[in-house]
């Protein structure tokens, strides 16, 4: 697997060349939010607002009002969390193009329940005008400020940093609205999102092994989310459709769908991977992910339950998969 590094901050470089509209701002956490090499090189286009989230939302939407297009560049929890009110009043509500480019979401970072974002998606998903993306790989990553910066209106990203795999190939970008279909099947739907994905694609591998077939889907926009042909194809399936989201599964990937199936109609069971309405406590991401059930185990021994057979899946027989250093120079997860 192709494992880059830094991608977003050398990306965001190459991409804002030539749109001189585009301003950086940053909330005190540049290196960390791979902001840095964006100021060494248009450092009059990159203002550091100091530690003071709400200042910055109110101001990067005066900015907009000016025809200007702001990326706001902090942790994901101290953009929804500290500043809530300024991005329901001086962005979402006169809908401008301010985009809030949030990293370490969900349980990337050991830094425990005060920086980890476990519940931006149901927040800011309540907020009319906004539109929500999460990178789930490198490709993502690289073509997600397109997608951004097109995109009508306030923006939320669920950002990845550090050392990232690539999933999928470069020549297919990441695109508003849009899925990724990963996998066939009859037996089960698969919504998956962020680095959920790469666990449900171990999953889905080690399963089809043993004659389960499931129909894998990469979800990169939360919201709008309108997809009535995965509605109609979970309605076909044998056991009903599964979510896995790094996020709780109170407001996220689950509830949105749950939301989608009631309308419909569709009368087939919805299980929800994810954070099962709790903090979390500060550790590495593997762990996390293993002990809070959001890894391929976990989906494994969910699908054994539902369909009642014993399936021998040694996790050692799983696709290998890369885990970068909780500390490390690329800052993967540490803060």
């Amino acid at each position: 697997m192709e494992i880059l590094t830094k991608i977003h901050a050398k990306n965001i470089v190459r991409w804002a060349k030539n749109k001189p509209d585009v301003y950086l701002l940053s909330a005190d956490l540049t290196s960390s939010c791979e902001a840095d090499l964006f100021r060494e090189t248009y450092p009059d286009r990159f203002l550091s607002m100091g530690i003071a989230e709400q200042n910055m939302l109110a101001f990067a939407g005066g900015m907009a009002r000016q025809g200007l297009v702001p990326f706001i560049h902090t942790f994901a929890v101290f953009i929804y969390r500290r500043a809530y009110d300024q991005i329901a009043m001086s962005v979402a509500y006169p809908n401008l193009p301010v985009k809030m480019i949030g990293f370490l979401p969900g349980i990337l970072t050991p830094g425990g329940a005060s920086h980890q974002a476990i519940e931006d998606i149901s927040v800011i998903r309540s907020l009319p005008n906004i539109t929500i993306l999460e990178a789930g790989d490198a490709t993502d990553v690289e073509s997600i400020l397109d997608v951004a910066y097109n995109a009508p209106g306030p923006v939320y990203v669920r950002q990845l940093r550090g050392e990232v795999p690539r999933l999928f190939s470069p020549d297919e970008p990441m695109t508003l609205g849009k899925y990724r279909q990963l996998s066939k099947g009859r037996d089960f739907v698969l919504l998956t999102s962020g680095i959920c994905t790469e666990e449900g694609m171990r999953a889905v591998a080690a399963l089809r092994d043993k004659r389960i077939r499931i129909a894998h889907y990469h979800i990169s926009t939360l919201k709008p989310f309108d997809h009535p042909e995965i509605i109609e194809e979970i309605a076909a399936s044998n056991y009903g459709v599964i979510t896995l989201e790094n996020h709780s599964i109170i407001g996220g990937l689950g509830s949105i769908l749950a939301e989608k199936i009631a309308e419909s109609g569709c009368g087939k069971p919805l299980y929800r991977l994810g954070l099962q309405d709790t903090f979390v406590h500060g550790a590495s991401r593997r762990y996390l992910m293993k002990e809070y059930g959001l890894d391929a185990m976990a989906l494994i021994d969910l699908v054994k339950r539902i369909v009642g057979k014993r399936l021998v899946i040694p996790e050692n027989s799983l696709m290998e998969t890369y885990t970068p250093a909780v500390h490390s120079s690329a800052k993967a997860e540490a803060l």
